[in-house]
């Protein structure tokens, strides 16, 4: 087990709450809790705390790949300036993957960059870096990739592959906070009681009609349901996914106050509202549900009767142009 502690940085996000009118006065009044507490590492997992761009200058690597890396964090973390071109929602890479993409269960990506190339069962084939990277765009931000191979593309992964520093390759192992783990709720999750929550604890930010909060236009709280959020096939409609990253990270300043059963009751409610639609579709719901079921759509309700309503039964696509990006393919090296 490698322990190489450093202190984490505060969310970047949290200083933008300074600037947010009411919500921040409401968000004030709440005990923020930095640096979080977040769970021990058990024996056996590997720790990793990613270095950060104060130590890339005295990394003694070259300027100008110094320079590609601070720019691959600029597009991380402020991935809205790609709007219009590979960006059709109001996500950042950092709203998913949070604290520069550095923080334990809060989607860390260092991880894929010693584990890749390798097989993924969401698309069935193998996947380098550049493809993973490429469908966080087309699902988490409804968007088109920028093409392999290009600046941008290159430092996006240059990025990763500097918060992975040091790490062996392909050290296939447990690693500690790599994902949004949590537990089984003990009873089912609840569209009512996460519909509760969410208006207590969520709406503040994120608005009662998940359309999150923009100020003069620009997206500071992404939104959760709507033309302007994550579509159909992106990881967190699974309800155990949106359920491990509220527990562990939301509402924001005050990780783990929502309970495992809570977490899951929101991801219920939240999930189950209407979003732009699965790339993959092929026109019929069902169709798109029970090719894509065992390896994606299993976990959850997309394709299915919800509250008096079939999920998905659409051809919106928010404000993306196209449905199908061309990385959306299948591939084989036979």
């Amino acid at each position: 087990m490698t322990f190489n502690f450093r202190p984490l940085p505060v969310l970047s996000a949290l200083s933008a709450l300074i600037l947010l009118g009411s919500a921040t006065q409401l968000l004030a009044e709440r005990e923020l809790r930095f640096p979080v507490n977040p769970p021990e590492p058990r024996e056996g997992q590997y720790v990793h705390v990613p270095p950060t761009l104060d130590e890339l200058e005295t990394s003694g690597m070259h300027p100008e790949l110094q320079r590609v890396i601070r720019r691959g964090h600029d597009l991380f973390v402020n991935t809205q300036q790609l709007r219009g071109e590979n960006v059709f929602n109001d996500m950042n890479c950092s709203s998913c993957h949070m604290g520069e993409g550095r923080l334990p269960f809060a989607g860390p990506v260092w991880r894929a960059a010693v584990v890749l190339p390798n097989f993924r069962p969401k698309n069935q084939h193998v996947n380098n870096l550049e493809e993973r990277i490429a469908g966080c765009f087309t699902y988490s931000m409804n968007g088109i990739p920028p093409e392999y191979g290009s600046d941008n593309m290159v430092a996006l992964a240059a990025y990763h592959q500097w918060l992975a520093r040091g790490v062996p390759t392909y050290q296939l192992t447990d690693y500690y906070g790599r994902g949004y783990s949590i537990d089984r709720p003990d009873e089912e999750p609840s569209y009512e009681r996460g519909q509760a929550l969410y208006e207590a604890n969520c709406a503040l930010c994120h608005a009662q009609d998940g359309s999150g909060m923009r100020v003069d236009g620009t997206p500071h709280f992404p939104a959760v349901w709507g033309d302007l959020s994550y579509n159909w096939g992106a990881g967190i409609i699974r309800h155990h996914t949106l359920a491990g990253f509220i527990h562990h990270n939301m509402p924001l300043g005050q990780p783990y106050t929502m309970s495992v059963q809570q977490s899951w009751d929101i991801a219920a409610y939240i999930n189950r509202q209407e979003r732009p639609q699965d790339p993959r579709y092929t026109g019929d719901v069902h169709e798109t549900r029970a090719l894509y079921l065992d390896t994606f759509h299993v976990h959850g309700d997309y394709g299915t009767e919800q509250q008096g309503r079939l999920l998905g039964d659409h051809d919106n696509l928010g404000e993306k142009p196209i449905l199908r990006p061309a990385t959306v393919r299948p591939r084989t090296f036979q």
